[in-house]
């Protein structure tokens, strides 16, 4: 079997599993819906108010799209690499053509389909039930770029957690752990004015920091983004090569 053909067959069985488990489906969807739901339409921004929210609703988009572009790869592949550890997958996978890197990028390809969903179904949500205005421009086609960039970096990070973390519940506390404040400290839902200047060479290292502001030039402040997906897609080779490389050959 030729190499597009094992990640083919890998990417479909791991796309049938993921729709199997019904509550992983519910709560990939859910939870971002959930969010801009509470902040977008209950909370609201307030222009010029101060504080937290306090920019016009469109400045925000990138962050809502960014929870399910964060949190799913990262939960997805570290609980996926704890599941073959406990069943000993590694080591029957050792035993086949596919290698690691196949396996997980057939991992990422799977993930790049399912956020893909989940992020216009966000997109969708925010201009619907918030006062966010979308910039029409052609810039507009670069958007599934930066999503497939993004999740491919969060998706090696994740095959990391999964490669280092001794168990299932100790991906899932890393994973949350290593979030949360990557989302809120991304130029996601905090502006750089309201963090100490100290602090900022931490949030220019953030990869999701790079997909905000892409993300927010492309529809809200028309900025350039070209730096900013070329910086997310070189985080995201090298987040998939040390993710592969980590992870485990046997159990």
């Amino acid at each position: 079997m030729s190499r597009i053909g094992r990640v083919r067959s890998e990417a479909l069985a791991a796309t049938r599993s993921f729709l199997r488990r019904r509550t992983a489906v519910f709560f990939t969807f859910f939870f971002p819906v959930i969010l801009v739901v509470i902040f977008g339409a209950l909370v609201r921004t307030q222009p010029t108010g101060g504080g937290l929210f306090a920019e016009p609703a469109g400045y925000y988009l990138p962050g809502y799209v960014g929870v399910v572009v964060l949190f799913t790869p990262l939960s997805r592949v570290g609980s996926e690499i704890a599941r073959h550890r406990d069943g000993n997958r590694f080591e029957k996978l050792a035993t086949t053509p596919l290698s690691r890197g196949e396996w997980l990028f057939a991992q990422t390809l799977v993930n790049v389909g399912i956020i893909g969903v989940a992020s216009l179904l966000v997109f969708g949500l925010v201009v619907a039930i918030t006062d966010a205005t979308v910039r029409a421009s052609p810039s507009l086609l670069a958007l599934p770029a930066f999503v497939v960039a993004g999740v491919a970096t969060f998706c090696g990070v994740g095959a990391l957690i999964g490669s280092f973390a001794d168990t299932q519940d100790g991906v899932i506390a890393a994973s949350n752990t290593i979030a949360l404040p990557i989302l809120f400290l991304s130029e996601t839902f905090v502006p750089p004015a309201l963090l100490p200047g100290w602090f900022l060479p931490a949030v220019d290292a953030s990869p999701l920091t790079y997909f905000a502001r892409g993300v927010r030039a492309i529809t809200y402040d028309g900025g350039a983004w070209g730096l900013e997906l070329a910086v997310l897609s070189a985080l995201a080779v090298l987040a998939l090569a040390l993710g592969a490389r980590a992870l485990p050959r046997t159990d």
